[in-house]
């Protein structure tokens, strides 16, 4: 959120208040914001960028929404060669481990290595986002 500019983030780190930012859109639209650009991240307690776009507008959001998964717009980009040889070096891992019997696990790199990771362990992990970032996105943001 704090590199595209975004002027409101949901993350799981803060509550999302709809009133709140029903009334902060309504400040920017003020201002002469005709468009906002809002960033919804996995996790919010609201349960995705759907279920938030229905409250806003049930709570006279004064901005049309429109949701983009930022997957389809990370299609846009080509591949760089680092990604072309980290997805051959990691696709071909992947398929000497099915080969040896091993399942349930995810291919990854760490430190230059390849390894194969438990998918328990993939999302066990749980990195909150400082809130030294959460404190300059809000100030950003206004």
């Amino acid at each position: 959120a704090i590199a595209a500019a975004a002027e409101i983030a949901c993350i799981p780190e803060t509550p999302t208040d709809i009133k709140e930012i029903v009334d902060r859109l309504r400040a920017l639209k003020a201002r002469g914001k005709t468009s906002v650009m809002m960033v919804v991240a996995e996790g919010d307690e609201r349960g995705g960028a759907a279920n938030l776009q229905k409250a806003l507008c049930e709570h006279g959001c004064p901005y049309e929404a429109r949701i983009l998964a930022l997957g389809h717009l990370q299609r846009g980009g080509s591949p760089v060669p680092q990604d072309r040889i980290l997805a051959s070096r990691l696709g071909n891992y992947a398929v000497d481990a099915i080969l040896q019997g091993k399942s349930g696990v995810m291919a990854g790199e760490q430190k230059g290595e390849l390894t194969l990771t438990p998918f328990e362990d993939t999302f066990a992990g749980h990195r909150p986002v400082p809130q030294a970032y959460v404190n300059l996105l809000e100030t950003l943001a206004t």
